[in-house]
Formats: C-alpha cells, sequence, structure tokens
C-alpha cells in the first residue's frame, strides 16, 4: 500500500481524519505519512500538513485510527483519552474457553522488551469483554477497551490462556492470514470543536 485510498478514510473535517489502518502497516510513521499526503492533496495544502495520530494500533492489529489536524484538537482528544471519555471497541478471535461469556479483566501491566508482563509494578490495565460466537475451539469476542496500555488487549488475553488467533509473540499456536485477529471496529467521541457526538465503525474481515 503507497498510497491512502478514499476507502480507508472514514472521516474527515478541519479538525480530524479517521482512518481504517490494515493489518501489517506501522501507525507511524508508515500510515500517518500516507495520511498527510491525502490531507495534502484534499485539501490542496502547501507546506507541511499538520497531523498527530491520537492513539496508535500495533501494526499487526487492523482496524480505526483518530488522527487530529490541529493543535487545538489533538490536546483536547489527548484529554478526553486520559479522562476515559473515547470510548474503543475491539473485536477479536480468540483461542482457549474465557472464564464468563462477558467479564472484566483487571491486570498490572509493564512494558517489557518489545511485548508487555503482567507485573504487580505495573499500571492498572483494565477491559471488558463480551462472547459473540463460539466455533470449532475458536471464540468471538467483543473488547470494551478501559485503558490504553501498550499491547493491553494481546497480553490481557494471553494471561488467561486466551491468545489472540495468530499472535504468535504471546503463545497462539494457530496461524493468521495477515497480522493478528484483532481489530478496532468502533471508537465514539465528541467532536473536540464543535461537541458534536461522533461515532465510526467497520467491520473486522473475520
Amino acid at each position: 500500500m503507497n498510497h491512502l485510498d478514499n476507502a480507508n478514510v472514514i472521516y474527515s473535517d478541519n479538525h480530524l481524519l479517521v482512518v481504517d489502518k490494515p493489518a501489517e502497516m506501522a501507525t507511524q510513521p508508515d500510515l500517518t505519512e500516507l495520511a498527510k499526503a491525502w490531507v495534502k492533496k484534499k485539501y490542496h495544502k502547501p507546506g507541511n500538513v499538520f497531523l498527530h495520530a491520537v492513539h496508535r494500533l500495533d501494526k499487526s492489529v487492523s482496524g480505526l485510527v483518530l488522527f487530529a489536524r490541529t493543535s487545538k484538537a489533538l490536546s483536547r482528544l489527548q484529554q478526553m483519552m486520559r479522562d476515559r471519555k473515547i470510548v474503543k471497541i475491539y473485536h477479536a478471535l480468540v483461542e482457549g474457553e474465557l472464564p464468563a461469556e462477558q467479564g472484566r479483566l483487571v491486570h498490572h501491566l509493564i512494558h517489557g522488551s518489545f511485548r508487555a508482563e503482567v507485573s504487580k509494578e505495573g499500571k492498572e490495565s483494565i477491559l471488558e469483554f463480551r462472547v459473540l460466537k463460539r466455533e470449532k475451539g475458536v471464540t468471538l469476542i467483543e473488547i470494551d477497551l478501559l485503558t490504553g496500555r501498550y499491547h493491553q488487549i494481546r497480553a490481557q488475553l494471553s494471561a488467561i490462556g486466551c491468545c489472540v488467533i495468530g499472535d504468535t509473540k504471546y503463545g497462539s499456536k494457530r496461524p493468521w492470514k495477515k497480522g493478528i485477529a484483532l481489530h478496532h471496529s468502533e471508537i465514539k467521541f465528541e467532536h473536540p470543536v464543535t461537541k458534536e457526538l461522533l461515532g465510526f465503525k467497520r467491520k473486522p474481515n473475520f
């Protein structure tokens, strides 16, 4: 992928850009540079384009990435992230049996060597999950990510013996077609300038 297709752009205005990132592309710098080029062409912007990712997805993860197009939007959205006012919903295919049909996982995670580790000294990491479908040893789940730690979903699911399929770094034994079977499928938040309630969805390809 050497350019950003219009089909990958979910939303754009003077303050925001929402892009559907393919698996196996780094948010920074790869996706960001492609998004800057799209903005430059779309809005006929001379010179450098201001564009910053409000959050990142791991290279192996697909799904929605929210960018700020102004410094005002960036600072407000970053504060909303810290205040947990941005809802981020993921879908994942996992191995193993989850402890319940729905529930909350709480671990303390530290940033280790290119992976997250469970540790009492780590930062509190919280997610809520809901089982959507079970089939042949594979479970489709929906995840509401309440904190945004490094590799959080992957590490927490691995810690309970339910690795994301394709995630060999965290113990998955099953192959996946591209990247891992984890997708950021929905984001909801208040527009940082207009205060309009916004919500965007992009279904996973599994």
